[in-house]
């Protein structure tokens, strides 16, 4: 397929061609680059976006799109294993259910990859996917499972435990639970290279290894800034790779995550102050993250904000101190870096894959319409009347 005549915001740098052209093949990005170099294609299908400005499919790197079911009360949330408090080996892709409503709202607001898994009831919560918005089978949707495991640190875990009566009840309790589950594995990572006698496979052992062996990170539920430096002090402890997700506190101590070199997940902005916690949350949370030179995504947490108001929530930055450019990469470039799938997703480049979408103007300016959405290559959403 080939698409001309569209004004391509690449987000591969600052690389945009005002008149250009984009060849998809099988699935990927063959060749893109500006009219005068359109290739002669003889049976190809070809769409005239007749300048409609075209960028990379929308990210948002931390939802629970699919756990939290659209309608479905207490029947369709499997967001949270309440009955223990660690739960590492627990896998968002059991959970998922691809025909929720929400997804196909999602691809209409062209969000075409999304980071969803547990909620933040535990301690350790389990194991985020990344995952395409459109299909029918959860295993054909995967980009990278798991891509982190969800933990939680502040209010909901002590909440939702002190009620049953059980650890952890503070957040100290909390943190050392964390690290209690973080040395085991660290044990049992030793008995399993020294090929131990009483060595025995486990689950949650090996989820943790994944953490301690640096091959995926930890996302951290953090709102609060002392929460956020617990989280931080424990991955230095343990060399963890570590992600702040919320960060609602972040404009506090824009200059003390600058000096850890911590990448952030800022969101949801879209809600209400409904606990202690969120008692700083600020609109200005992302432009102070840009100004301390802060690696930032923003994310909706849906259902906290609803999946299809991510675009929303950039504009919203925009409007509250964050430069376009950073906004419009916090959910496209800098939200699958963060998330670990850079490599495939998040710009307009050869080799990575044509998840497209196709706006009537400016997609920061708050009237812009989608008009097209494109997942692998294929047109999953069309805007009716074009």
């Amino acid at each position: 397929m080939l698409i001309i005549n569209a004004d391509i915001i690449t987000m591969d740098g600052d690389i945009r061609y005002k008149n250009g052209y984009i060849h998809i093949k099988n699935g990927k990005i063959f060749d893109i680059g500006p009219m005068q170099q359109v290739p002669n294609l003889q049976g190809e299908e070809v769409m005239d976006a007749n300048g409609a400005v075209a960028i990379p499919g929308l990210i948002d790197a931390h939802c629970h799109l699919g756990i939290f079911g659209d309608s479905l009360g207490a029947q369709g949330d499997d967001a949270n294993e309440e009955s223990s408090p660690c739960t590492p080996h627990i896998r968002a892709i059991d959970g998922i259910n691809p025909m929720d409503g929400y997804f196909k709202e999602a691809v209409a607001a062209g969000i075409t990859t999304v980071v969803t898994g547990p909620g933040s009831a535990n301690v350790i919560g389990g194991q985020m996917a990344a995952i395409k918005t459109y299909g029918i089978r959860i295993d054909n949707m995967i980009v990278k499972a798991p891509c982190a495991i969800k933990c939680s640190f502040g209010e909901n875990p002590k909440t939702v435990y002190k009620a049953k009566d059980e650890a952890p009840t503070t957040r100290m309790a909390a943190a050392a639970m964390l690290r209690s589950a973080l040395l085991e594995a660290k044990i049992y990572g030793k008995k399993k290279q020294e090929q131990a006698e009483d060595f025995c496979e486990d689950l949650k052992n090996e989820a943790l290894l994944m953490v301690l062996n640096r091959e995926i990170p930890i996302h951290a539920h953090a709102h609060r800034s002392d929460d956020i430096f617990t989280a931080t002090r424990i991955a230095k402890e343990f060399g963890i790779d570590l992600k702040i997700i919320h960060c609602s506190e972040g404009h506090l101590i824009a200059h003390e995550l600058a000096k850890e070199n911590i990448e952030v997940m800022v969101g949801p902005y879209l809600t209400d102050r409904s606990k202690p916690e969120l008692k700083n949350l600020s609109l200005e949370t992302a432009a102070a993250m840009e100004k301390a030179g802060i690696k930032t995504a923003l994310v909706t947490d849906h259902p906290e904000t609803p999946i299809n108001y991510l675009l929303l929530c950039a504009q919203m930055a925009v409007k509250n101190g964050m430069s376009p450019k950073a906004a419009l990469c916090s959910i496209t470039f800098n939200a699958a870096r963060i998330a670990g799938i850079g490599n495939t997703v998040g710009k307009l480049s050869k080799g990575y894959d044509a998840d497209i979408v196709i706006f009537n103007k400016n997609p920061l300016d708050f009237d812009s319409k989608v008009l097209y959405t494109f997942i692998n290559g294929a047109k999953v959403h069309k805007t009716e009347g074009q």
